[in-house]
């Protein structure tokens, strides 16, 4: 298993660093679609109120200028927009009471609500 930290010391194109949590769960996510040609697929819109909107799903689609992170078993793919806003941010998952799902904590958000580019 590649660990968050391994991650953080080499190279990482799609700039996105997901623990070890997070990638055990894509990874199992993965395997029970029953398919190798899936990848985590990252993407970031501007605009909301908090700043960014998230966009996490599976893809089998290679697109011009994806930047491609390997992970132990799948990898993570970010399109070439994105990947300024996403450079730092971590993912983790959480199966708590309270709070479930993959969270994402990026340095790039801004954390006041305001009108316009929400993007530092």
């Amino acid at each position: 298993m590649v660990t968050a930290s391994q991650t953080e010391s080499k190279a990482n194109p799609a700039g996105v660093v997901l623990t070890d949590v997070a990638a055990q769960k894509v990874k199992a996510l993965i395997e029970q679609e029953g398919r190798d040609d899936l990848r985590l697929r990252v993407a970031v819109q501007p605009g909301g109120c908090s700043g960014l909107r998230y966009q996490l799903f599976f893809d089998e689609r290679s697109l011009d200028g994806d930047a491609v992170t390997g992970y132990d078993g799948f990898e993570v793919v970010v399109d070439r927009m994105s990947v300024p806003y996403l450079t730092g941010a971590t993912i983790d998952f959480a199966d708590r009471i309270d709070a479930q799902g993959f969270t994402i904590d990026n340095p790039n958000a801004s954390g006041s609500c305001a009108c316009g580019d929400s993007f530092h």
